[in-house]
């Protein structure tokens, strides 16, 4: 990126003239820059996107994204926030957000959340949860650590659609899960009915929170997809918002991030029989990408960064503070450590080893 050159100094400068000043004396006015300075955000109120959906390799098996590589992506396009939303978990929030805020970009809590399908376990729904501020912080943490806790199936920890309550999601935005939400998959089979249903129904328990969501990825089904929501959008009233689903950064990537799913699965790379999921589209996108991809839905550009707007999420980080555990017959906390650990090992042995001669 080209830097425009400072002013240069007159050929035949006086003897009176000085740093500021003409060499008539008068005001001498500064160079204006047209273009933004490399690797600075612009500031928040002045951006046209905001990425709210990228996958870290803190997601384990479908990203090859390491933190400090995303927030210098977003860095160097002059993105003033950025999300990471990664699957079911929050392993890489607190590294992504000192990486963020040493490069002054405004990081963005989220996670991509599996939500249990009770007609069909083998196929949950996703939404995509922000949290605005540290009391819908915890409030997510509360979700996400149910979830793996009460709710874990075939390797996923699932939120129960019971456990989202106005209460328990109070200060958390969510967004639909494009063709992998309930709203979605209703209307790809054509179910718009459904789709009316489920998205009225989201939007009364995430009260002015709740964005039906786009994305164009580069096939038919997303095309289509995108129509089907913008007109649902129009329809109900509800705000619509633009993302795109990062999994890697470059479009180079791609093979690799291939190899790293086809570990996670047990799959073979070469198998021409292997269900593809993924496609190259999913590398990252400059906001000046985005911007021509939804040129036609400009309020779901703008969309992302009211959210972000509405973001305000800050952490205390580096003094522990921990709660106080009760302890049962007044024994020390070491003690209860110790009792609890051997009752969980006795557990753990009894599943594992039923025969008592074999333990």
């Amino acid at each position: 990126m080209t830097v425009p050159p400072s002013v240069q100094p007159p050929a035949t400068p006086s003897a009176a003239a000085s740093p500021g000043l003409a060499p008539d004396g008068s005001a001498q006015q500064a160079p204006v820059r047209d273009d933004p300075v490399p690797n600075v955000p612009v500031p928040l109120a002045q951006a046209g996107f905001v990425h709210l959906r990228l996958r870290s390799e803190f997601s384990i098996s479908d990203s090859i994204i390491r933190l400090d590589d995303a927030v210098a992506a977003a860095a160097a396009d002059h993105q003033p926030a950025l999300a990471v939303a990664d699957a079911a978990n929050l392993f890489g929030w607190v590294r992504f957000y000192k990486a963020a805020r040493g490069a002054g970009v405004q990081p963005i809590c989220a996670v991509d959340a599996w939500i249990t399908n009770h007609g069909d376990r083998d196929k949950p729904d996703r939404l995509l949860l922000i949290a605005t501020d540290r009391d819908a912080y915890r409030r997510l943490c509360e979700l996400v650590s149910r979830s793996w806790l009460d709710n874990e199936y075939r390797g996923r920890g699932e939120i129960d659609p019971a456990w989202l309550t106005p209460d328990t999601v109070r200060g958390l935005i969510t967004l639909s899960g494009a063709a992998q939400g309930a709203v979605g998959k209703a209307q790809l089979v054509g179910d718009e009915a459904g789709a009316v249903e489920r998205a009225r129904e989201l939007a009364a328990i995430f009260i002015d929170a709740f964005y039906l969501e786009v994305q164009r990825i580069g096939t038919p089904e997303s095309e289509r997809l995108t129509r089907q929501t913008a007109w649902l959008a129009s329809r109900l009233g509800l705000p619509l918002v633009a993302t795109h689903p990062i999994q890697f950064l470059h479009r180079d990537d791609y093979r690799a991030h291939e190899a790293r799913v086809c570990i996670a699965e047990g799959e073979i790379l070469a198998n021409p029989r292997r269900q593809r999921r993924y496609s190259e589209e999913q590398c990252f996108q400059s906001a000046a990408e985005m911007a021509e991809r939804f040129a036609d839905l400009p309020e779901a550009l703008a969309n992302t960064v009211a959210i972000a707007r509405r973001c305000n999420l800050t952490l205390e980080l580096g003094n522990a503070r921990l709660p106080i555990f009760p302890t049962a017959d007044g024994r020390s906390e070491d003690d209860e450590l110790r009792a609890l650990a051997a009752q969980g090992l006795s557990r753990r042995l009894d599943k594992a080893f039923p025969d008592p001669a074999e333990r």
